[in-house]
């Protein structure tokens, strides 16, 4: 398995931005994916889900109604759409499957915002 994370980067209050996941070694379409973070001191988080199949998403009540998780089974990739972003949600974004009782992590992108 080896998940990939990238498209992090520094954003303004308000502003958007997507980060993307690129899944190998495993049969994506089988399988559901998450979006952790983890702030500096804090631990680490869920922030999105989405299943498979049927593509249910859930989300933490925190990031409800500006995030958006979503995949394209053809790239074998998870996206985070994150609008309205505020400086809370400043983490390192980690992408995660859960499979046969494991837990398989990306390395992360960096999430900054800040004006």
């Amino acid at each position: 398995v080896n998940l990939v994370e990238s498209g992090g980067g520094l954003v303004q209050p308000g502003g958007s931005l997507r980060v993307s996941c690129s899944a190998s070694g495993f049969t994506f379409s089988s399988y559901g994916m998450s979006w952790y973070r983890q702030a500096p001191g804090k631990e680490r988080e869920m922030v999105a889900r989405i299943s498979s199949p049927g593509g249910i998403t859930t989300y933490a009540d925190a990031v409800k109604g500006r995030f958006t998780i979503s995949r394209d089974v053809p790239e074998n990739t998870v996206y985070l759409q994150m609008n309205s972003l505020k400086p809370e949600d400043t983490a390192k974004y980690y992408c995660n499957l859960r499979r046969q009782g494991s837990n398989y992590w990306g390395q992360g992108t960096q999430v900054t915002v800040s004006s």
